[in-house]
C-alpha cells in the first residue's frame, strides 16, 4: 500500500511540475507575443515617418508589416512582405496639381542597413487611383475629362471636352505610359474644324497633357494605365524599391 501511495505522490508531483512549466511557457509566450506586437507597431510607425520624409510626402502613409513573428524577421535582417498605402498624394499635370485618391503597394523581401534607417525591397508592385473628379480639378480651366469607354485593342481611353479658340470640342484621348513615373494624354484625332484652319500643332500643345506621378517610392515605375467608369488606375512595379532612406 505504501508503495502505491508513494507512486501517486510521485505522479502528482510530476503533474504539478509539468503544470507549472506549462503556465510558465504560456506566460512567456504571451509576453513574447505582446513584445512582438509592440515592436511591429513601433517599427511600422517609424517606417511611415521615414517614408514620409524620404519621399517628401505631405501625408504620412500607412505601413503594415506582414508575417509573424516580427522579431525573428528582424533578427534575420529581412522582412518578407511590407504593405504601404496612402491617400491624397500629389502629382502634377503641367503646372497644375493632381491628387491621387489612393496609392497602395506591396514590397517583398525588405532588407535593412545603416542601423535599420534604410529599407530596400527586392521587388514591389502596386497601383494608384485617381477619380475623374480629381482629374477635373487639375486640368486647364474650361476642360473636363470623363470615361472614354472601352476599346477592343485594350487602349485606355478618356473623353476630353472643352473650348479652344472660343469653340467647343470633344475628343477621345488615349492614356499611355511615357516614362518611369509619367503617363500621357494624346488625342486620337482632332476635329476638322480646327485642322482645316491649320491649328493642329497649337491645339495639341493645349490638350495633349503630360501627367507626372511624383512621391512614389524610389524604384517603382509606371507599368500600365487603365480607365474605368469611376477613374484612372496606374499600375506600378519595380526592383530595389526604397521604403526608407
Amino acid at each position: 500500500m505504501g508503495t502505491h501511495k508513494g507512486e501517486r505522490r510521485s505522479g502528482g508531483g510530476r503533474w504539478r511540475v509539468a503544470r507549472t512549466l506549462l503556465i510558465v511557457v504560456v506566460i512567456l509566450g504571451g509576453l513574447f507575443v505582446a513584445a512582438d506586437r509592440f515592436a511591429v507597431s513601433y517599427a511600422e510607425g517609424r517606417a511611415a515617418d521615414q517614408a514620409k520624409a524620404s519621399e517628401n510626402l505631405t501625408v504620412k502613409p500607412k505601413v503594415t508589416i506582414e508575417g509573424f513573428p516580427f522579431l525573428t524577421q528582424i533578427a534575420l535582417g529581412k522582412l518578407k512582405d511590407v504593405k504601404i498605402s496612402s491617400s491624397d498624394m500629389g502629382a502634377s499635370v503641367g503646372s497644375q496639381t493632381l491628387t491621387l485618391d489612393s496609392f497602395q503597394a506591396e514590397l517583398h523581401d525588405v532588407k535593412f542597413s545603416n542601423g535599420f534607417t534604410k529599407a530596400v525591397a527586392d521587388t514591389g508592385d502596386g497601383d494608384a487611383f485617381v477619380s475623374y473628379a480629381s482629374v477635373n480639378k487639375a486640368v486647364p480651366a474650361g476642360m473636363t475629362v470623363a470615361y472614354g469607354g472601352t476599346a477592343g485593342d485594350g487602349k485606355a481611353l478618356v473623353k476630353l471636352s472643352g473650348t479652344y479658340q472660343n469653340a467647343a470640342f470633344t475628343v477621345t484621348s488615349e492614356l499611355t505610359v511615357t516614362g518611369d513615373q509619367t503617363i500621357s494624354l494624346h488625342a486620337q484625332s482632332l476635329p476638322t474644324a480646327f485642322t482645316a484652319l491649320g491649328l493642329s500643332d497649337e491645339m495639341r500643345q493645349a490638350i495633349d497633357l503630360q501627367i507626372k506621378l511624383p512621391s512614389l517610392p524610389a524604384g517603382l515605375k509606371v507599368t500600365s494605365v487603365s480607365t474605368a467608369a469611376d477613374g484612372v488606375t496606374v499600375a506600378v512595379g519595380g526592383k530595389d524599391v526604397v521604403l526608407a532612406s
